[in-house]
């Protein structure tokens, strides 16, 4: 080839690269013709060869046409591209705010996302290209409804992206959850560990659309991991903090949402929010006829006030149905004496009786029943379970990595008798290591190190695969136990709480395995749900919010935790009505039973674990003051039944009766106390009776509750700063800096 045809050719691929780049140099034809210009030694062969100024005139206007063929191509192409992924992207946002789109599909490339609110899609775009072909096929199975890549990828689809992305993106959704881990790229943790490897692209940014299910926005690059450091905000994107970088979890989606509306829903990156039973607050009630006894469950769970604590520290008030008086009261040590080595009873009984702080007319009744202590050495060979959540929902620092390391605190307990599985569920179920013995813990902490969040959440089928493993390896005379990790999103399979509570309450049942339920993380946290199921299955309930509380319920609580020494343990107080006119239970809204279930053996009751105490106060209105009541209209048909009055002698205030069975038996032992009232003032109560009331008074102002009298936080920290003199954990000390808290965010 002579020097004439390489020039050339060089000249039309440079002219054509320019304009497939979409790039046109406005001189672009004088540089051509300048190139022309350049003396060059004649060709042998002349006889086809055209003059030189015809030939020039060609060349440039053969470029010209192509010019015009790109452009006319290209442009309305592009253009309508790139207004096909602004949609795509407004409707995003938007469905972080009011659900997920309508139309996805797991496998598809582009979807039709027309409703997206103009504002959307004036404030934000995001550029796409297509998926990887060897990317796409490792997301086959992945819980992705759409990628969505920068600009400059469009520029390098196919080719390694390791220095495609060389700017900062303007903003991206505050909900968005930031992370460096391999895992996530391309929106799915196979699809990320294979771009990873093959690409070396470093995923950093994920946008949980909904619980399990990556809404697919990716940012990364190798130079934009090293290099950049800050994203810049619009009105509703939040600025990242830079000093954790690697982990970071921006709780409010979009910005500014009401502190009321956040409260309500929960916080998480585009979830539906928390979920809480809803609480109808205990009323007061005349004791006259049948309506002067009151029974109920008891309760040694601590979710609450651990979740509680979580909501204050953010520097949030908590929703008032996440607030159970019974949890709060009951997570703190009280100095409760323990039952006699000798006494066949497992839990020893107390009760004191002082004035009301918030209601000076009214008196209290404390109640207080405190399991025999056991010590680790002598804890019964323990066949556990891990059942752990490993769903998309739990990819959140305070969720699985947290969960790991609060299991591994566990296992550096356990002794050469005892026994561990892990089981999972995910999309589906599954066994991670089999029942191993407590002295090969490297290759339990090794398990433990290898899990990894992704996919949806067939809890329901986890459940029935944690139980058949505890089944096999039963001890009998031993602990046999579940432990549920998870933050209760569950989306698959049997989802319903209704359903849940029917599978574990049979269960706990037909295999004598008891459940106990650590609830995890924020924004989507199923709080009714694992309260409801723990309470059927034999089992106790628990929120971990961070390691410090792993290590109370799991390492200095663990005999407790796991070692129940007395089950449907119900309490039935009758108060006598010539020295009480009405009563108001503090709590334990969801554990109330009828009085006919109190001798029903089939009746389902709480646990008590070695070591647990359980609290419940009574707000006692004395014989002869008004019992606040609505009025009820006379019968029509029948006259209310008589009432035998009592001795007008009898000076008991009350009778409390226990009803409760071994952890392996089934037929209840009966007991009973009666009360007297001494007329102690509030002033001379004992600190922890002070410490427990201060507890329960500082739930009623959270709850705003109507009986909260003329309690103040000011009142609460007096009081609780007189019992707190008892505090070897700090727990007290942590308690009255929450009541300090909940004051600076103004509510009272």
């Amino acid at each position: 080839m002579n020097q004439h045809d390489e020039l050339h050719d060089r000249l039309v691929d440079s002219a054509l690269c320019e304009v497939a780049g979409g790039h046109a140099p406005p001189d672009l034809s004088a540089r051509i013709l300048a190139a022309v210009d350049t003396p060059v030694t004649p060709r042998e062969d002349t006889k086809m060869e055209l003059p030189r100024r015809t030939r020039r005139v060609w060349i440039a206007l053969a470029i010209a046409a192509c010019l015009l063929i790109a452009t006319g191509f290209l442009l309305p192409a592009i253009e309508s591209a790139r207004e096909t992924v602004r949609k795509s992207a407004g409707q995003l946002i938007s469905d972080h705010v009011n659900g997920p789109p309508k139309n996805f599909s797991n496998d598809s490339k582009s979807v039709d996302l027309t409703s997206a609110s103009p504002q959307h899609k004036s404030q934000v775009t995001v550029e796409s290209a297509p998926v990887p072909r060897e990317i796409e096929d490792s997301l086959a199975n992945q819980p992705v409804r759409d990628n969505q890549y920068h600009e400059s990828m469009l520029q390098s689809a196919g080719k390694p992206m390791t220095d495609t992305l060389s700017t900062v993106p303007a903003a991206f959704p505050a909900s968005a959850s930031v992370s460096d881990s391999p895992g996530r790229g391309y929106g799915g943790e196979g699809g990320g560990q294979q771009a990873a490897a093959e690409s070396r692209l470093k995923p950093l940014y994920s946008i949980q659309n909904s619980p399990g299910q990556q809404a697919g926005m990716e940012y990364g690059g190798d130079r934009y991991a090293s290099a950049g450091k800050r994203v810049t905000s619009q009105p509703f994107f939040s600025t990242l903090d830079e000093r954790n970088f690697d982990q970071i979890r921006v709780p409010t989606p979009f910005g500014a949402i009401p502190q009321q509306q956040r409260n309500a829903q929960g916080e998480g990156p585009g979830l539906p929010g928390d979920q809480y039973a809803r609480i109808h607050e205990n009323r007061f009630i005349e004791a006259r006829g049948e309506q002067a006894v009151s029974t109920f469950s008891i309760d040694v769970d601590t979710a609450s006030y651990a979740n509680v604590r979580r909501f204050l520290e953010s520097g949030q008030l908590p929703p008032p149905d996440s607030v159970r008086l019974e949890e709060l009261i009951n997570y703190f040590d009280y100095q409760y004496e323990a039952p006699a080595a000798d006494s066949e009873m497992p839990f020893s009984t107390a009760m004191e009786v002082a004035g009301c702080p918030w209601e000076p007319k009214h008196r209290l009744v404390r109640i207080a029943l405190q399991g025999r202590e056991l010590d680790k050495s002598k804890r019964p060979v323990s066949n556990l379970v891990f059942l752990i959540d490993v769903s998309g929902s739990m990819n959140d620092s305070a969720k699985l990595p947290l969960v790991v390391e609060g299991m591994k605190q566990l296992v550096r307990e356990l002794g050469e008798n005892d026994r561990v599985a892990i089981v999972v569920y995910a999309s589906s179920e599954g066994l991670v290591l089999p029942s191993t013995p407590g002295t090969e813990q490297s290759a339990i902490l090794e398990a433990l190190d290898r899990l990894q969040a992704g996919g949806s959440t067939a809890g329901g089928a986890g459940i029935q695969l944690a139980y058949q493993m505890a089944e096999d390896h039963f001890v009998t005379g031993g602990v046999n136990r579940v432990i549920l990790c998870t933050d209760g999103d569950f989306n698959v399979g049997v989802t319903s709480t209704a359903d849940l509570e029917r599978m574990v309450e049979q269960k706990a049942k037909d295999t004598k395995v008891f459940l106990s339920v650590l609830g995890f993380g924020r924004g989507n946290l199923n709080d009714a749900m694992m309260e409801t199921i723990s309470n059927h299955g034999n089992g106790n309930y628990h929120y971990v919010d961070n390691l410090s509380e792993a290590r109370k319920v799991l390492v200095e609580e663990m005999t407790g935790t796991l070692v129940t020494i007395a089950k449907d343990v119900k309490i039935q107080v009758e108060f006598n009505p010539s020295q009480v006119a009405g009563y108001r239970l503090l709590g334990y809204e969801n554990r109330m039973l009828r009085t006919e279930d109190f001798n029903d053996d089939k009746k389902d009751a709480g646990e008590i674990g070695a070591g647990h105490r359980v609290t419940a106060i009574y707000e006692i209105v004395p014989a002869g003051e008004q019992v606040d009541l609505p009025p009820v209209d006379d019968l029509k048909y029948q006259q209310p039944a008589s009432v035998k009055e009592p001795a007008a002698d009898n000076k008991e205030l009350l009778t409390l009766k226990l009803r409760f069975k071994p952890a392996d038996g089934d037929t209840s032992t009966k007991v009973e106390f009666p009360l007297s009232d001494d007329g102690k003032t509030f002033s001379a109560a004992t600190p922890d009776f002070k410490f427990a009331t201060a507890v329960a008074s500082f739930g009623m102002l959270l709850r705003d509750s109507e009986h909260k009298g003329n309690a103040t936080f000011d009142a609460v920290l007096e009081i609780a700063t007189e019992g707190a003199s008892h505090d070897p954990h700090g727990y007290r000390a942590e308690f009255l800096e929450l009541v300090r808290k909940a004051k600076s965010l103004g509510k009272e």
